[in-house]
């Protein structure tokens, strides 16, 4: 079930292009749904000034195999 929930945890994991999507569905089925509105706005603009990276960021994330590339990953992702 796609929900704000999952979509937020996504978002925090750097997986913005899926939470993307969540969000989008979570519109279309609630209109009025403030949060999901706001969220598709900001990871928005995050897209075209970041093209690219999320995808860099989610396959990196699924590759991991030790608390090693865990360590590299989030230093990573600190330095965008």
């Amino acid at each position: 079930m796609k929900t704000l929930t999952l979509a937020q945890i996504y978002e925090l994991q750097g997986l913005k292009e899926d939470a993307l999507e969540i969000y989008k569905e979570v519109l279309k089925k609630d209109p009025k749904n403030g949060e999901a509105r706001a969220a598709i706005h900001r990871l928005s603009g995050v897209r075209r000034h970041f093209n690219g990276v999320n995808e860099e960021m989610k396959r990196r994330f699924v590759e991991m195999e030790s608390e090693e590339e865990l360590v590299r990953f989030e230093a990573w992702l600190a330095q965008l």
